[in-house]
């Protein structure tokens, strides 16, 4: 018999500035965070520390004080395990990699109960470290980080060649960010909470033309864990979970950009993996409730809504400034506040998109619960999304 993995508990800080300044009089401690999470992920799930039996833990990010922090947590939650215990990196996609193999540990058969977890601080670090370690990571350092050329910027060369296409507009862009702000206004997770309005959006000082700055993210710091088990085990709890039924993954074979010429706009990792896990999953695009996205600047939403098939290609901007992508709309999309307003702790970032599933799926959303929630997608990106990997997952109340 095939096993399945259900999502069965969650929990996490809200996104916000957490790092403290080394010379600061009380500090931070990343681990009394994380075992707090731990406690209170194992706590919603209904099972006791002892069932887990693998873990695995996103790379934090080079600002982190305690290396090896996998290991040091385990000595401070004093569990010990027979599965897996690791920490996992892939740049974007380094938490829904954490998430998947996760999954994997259950679906091989070495744990019915595995955990995924992680923190990022970045918050406190000087902006040029920041920045001079994010273009050596997210960049060819012979030839991307030389010329300064920064993800942000790969995202305003989407935004451009959409508008030039597909002749969206600047106020459909902004859209976007309206509407995300909106969900995270009723969000007590999300880093940004106050309501804007298209017009805040469009007079804001540009970052990279064409996006401005409501249309990208800030900084953030953040941190979450998840608590996967077999079916049964999710069964035997007599709690609400999120079944995992469907999984694509795709990698087009290029560095965060392709240097062969190519539809840089049609996400095709995207589409792909979109539809393996549909196809897995047994669903239609139409069949999603909601889909919480890995999208880090208002275009790579539209692109995104595009390639999983829950918009056409070229309406994508229109779908959002005409509401059908809002809390309430045909189909609601990063019901989080996504990564705009939510935030973006980029090593975790994907971690949150299932808190948000799971809290979706199991009626636990409160004010921004999508009504008789049945199915929903997360989508993690690495690069331009050049590659993608994607999870549907299914309501079992």
């Amino acid at each position: 018999m095939t096993r399945r993995v259900a999502l069965i508990g969650a929990s996490a800080i809200p996104v916000g500035r957490h790092q403290t300044a080394d010379d600061a009089a009380l500090q931070t401690l990343e681990h009394e965070i994380m075992t707090r999470l731990v406690a209170e992920a194992v706590s919603d799930a209904g099972i006791s520390k002892e069932d887990i039996q693998s873990l695995v833990f996103t790379l934090p990010r080079p600002y982190t004080r305690q290396k090896y922090f996998h290991t040091f947590l385990m000595g401070q939650l004093r569990l010990a395990c027979r599965g897996s215990v690791m920490e996992v990196m892939g740049n974007g996609m380094t938490a829904a990699l954490a998430f998947d193999k996760a999954c994997d540990e259950i679906l091989l058969g070495r744990t019915d109960v595995a955990l995924a977890l992680g923190i990022n601080m970045e918050s406190a670090v000087p902006a040029a470290e920041h920045m001079m370690s994010s273009m050596r990571t997210t960049g060819d350092v012979d030839f991307h980080t030389s010329a300064g050329f920064t993800p942000i910027a790969w995202y305003a060369m989407d935004a451009t060649r959409y508008m030039h296409e597909h002749g969206a507009t600047r106020e459909q862009l902004g859209a976007v960010a309206v509407k995300n702000r909106y969900h995270a206004s009723l969000n007590p997770l999300a880093q940004y909470r106050k309501p804007i309005t298209l017009e805040d959006v469009i007079n804001q000082r540009p970052i990279v033309e064409p996006l401005g700055l409501y249309d990208v993210p800030g900084r953030s710091d953040g941190a979450a864990c998840l608590v996967l088990a077999s079916e049964e085990v999710a069964k035997a709890t007599g709690r609400p979970y999120a079944l995992v039924r469907g999984r694509g993954f795709c990698h087009d074979g290029s560095h965060q950009i392709s240097d062969v010429p190519n539809d840089m706009i049609a996400f095709e990792s995207a589409a792909k993996a979109s539809r393996d896990a549909y196809a897995q999953a047994g669903i239609q695009p139409g069949d999603l409730d909601l889909a919480e996205l890995y999208a880090p600047c208002t275009i790579v939403e539209v692109l995104v809504t595009e390639a999983i098939g829950v918009a056409a290609k070229g309406q994508g901007a229109r779908a959002a400034f005409d509401g059908e992508t809002r809390l309430g709309g045909r189909i609601p999309v990063s019901t989080s506040g996504g990564l705009t307003s939510r935030g973006h702790p980029a090593y975790v970032t994907s971690l949150y998109n299932y808190v948000e599933l799971a809290d979706q799926l199991r009626g636990r959303a409160g004010d921004r619960q999508v009504k008789d929630a049945l199915w929903g997608l997360a989508t993690g990106e690495l690069g331009n999304y050049n590659a993608a990997l994607v999870h549907v997952l299914e309501a079992v109340r």
